[in-house]
């Protein structure tokens, strides 16, 4: 099993997310998150003064899925998540040595 953990532009995520059940995603786990990367923040203006924004807003992405899908997926997503500027996202995979499904004490892919 893999984890597929993916950091969004907060704009592109009903897109990927749209695509994702097309591809035949039953479930995720998506929260809000603040960070920078390459791009480094930027500066915005309000009432005349200039800001340094640091942390930029992005959407955490969570899959839980079998080996054989993990590779597929991230392809779904790069294509999907792409704008070709910086601050796209960035998306890894990690290992799952186990899953339990906790109202049915399934385990392993019976779980997923």
């Amino acid at each position: 099993m893999k984890l597929v953990t993916a950091i969004l532009q907060p704009e592109k995520f009903q897109d990927i997310r749209q695509a994702l059940e097309e591809f035949g995603i039953k479930g995720m786990t998506v929260s809000e998150a603040q960070g920078y990367g390459q791009q480094g923040g930027h500066v915005e203006v309000y009432r005349g003064k200039e800001y340094q924004v640091n942390l930029l807003p992005k959407v955490r992405l969570e899959i839980l899925t079998d080996d054989s899908q993990a590779l597929d997926m991230v392809d779904l997503i790069i294509a999907t998540a792409n704008t070709g500027s910086a601050g796209d996202g960035k998306i890894w995979v990690t290992t799952v040595d186990e899953a339990i499904r906790v109202r049915t004490g399934e385990r392993g892919e019976a779980a997923l």
